[in-house]
């Protein structure tokens, strides 16, 4: 994945290490490139803008023969079928409150696949991205997302959507780990005695 380099991953894991030094809990990040295949997406446009060709053909030459059209009707089919499986005009025509529904189920999925609801005191915190979606999210096990208000965590999913939009990817990370493991230690600060049961690394889907 060409969002961030290997060096880049290399900092985030050290950041998410070093902020797991200072709570009593576990901080997951996952990145993922697109959060849906869209599969229908494409043959929508295609169907759609089909039906409306012989309307256009009848309108610019309303002498053409039914073959003739049959033929265009088939080749817009083709074409626009193939340009809306480009991924940036396919996620273009998509609504975006589609894409926000689409990345956020994933998070959540990603969330309890991973198991990341089994800590002892439900204190694990998720940052999950979606690049294809622009899609950032934290989702909060009920053990911290008791203890830390909403207003929070939307906090830091600003300043990290602020820092990416300036082309400080990586630094948007790092802030987002610090500024999460700083609420967590809030109210559960680190005792020597937890168990790092969770991966540290960027995780990639």
């Amino acid at each position: 994945m060409a969002f961030l380099n290997d060096s880049e991953k290399r900092r985030i894991q050290q950041a998410i290490e070093a902020a797991e030094t200072q709570i009593d809990g576990e901080l997951v990040t996952i990145i993922a490139s697109v959060s849906d295949t869209y599969r229908y997406v494409p043959t929508m446009w295609a169907g759609l803008i089909t039906l409306l060709a012989p309307w256009l053909m009848l309108l610019v030459a309303p002498a053409i023969s039914l073959v003739e059209a049959l033929i265009i009707q088939s080749a817009v089919f083709l074409g626009v079928l193939l340009l809306c499986h480009w991924q940036p005009v396919k996620m273009a025509l998509i609504p975006q409150a589609l894409k926000r529904q689409r990345a956020s189920r994933l998070a959540r999925e990603q969330f309890f696949h991973r198991g990341l609801y089994r800590t002892p005191n439900h204190n694990t915190v998720l940052l999950f991205v979606s690049v294809a979606e622009r899609y950032v999210e934290i989702v909060a096990d009920q053990g911290i997302g008791d203890r830390v208000a909403e207003a929070c965590w939307r906090d830091i999913v600003a300043a990290f959507t602020d820092r990416v939009s300036q082309g400080h990817i990586a630094e948007g990370f790092l802030v987002a780990i610090g500024e999460c493991a700083r609420r967590m230690a809030e109210h559960y600060p680190a005792t020597g005695a937890k168990a790092n049961v969770l991966a540290d690394r960027l995780i990639e889907i």
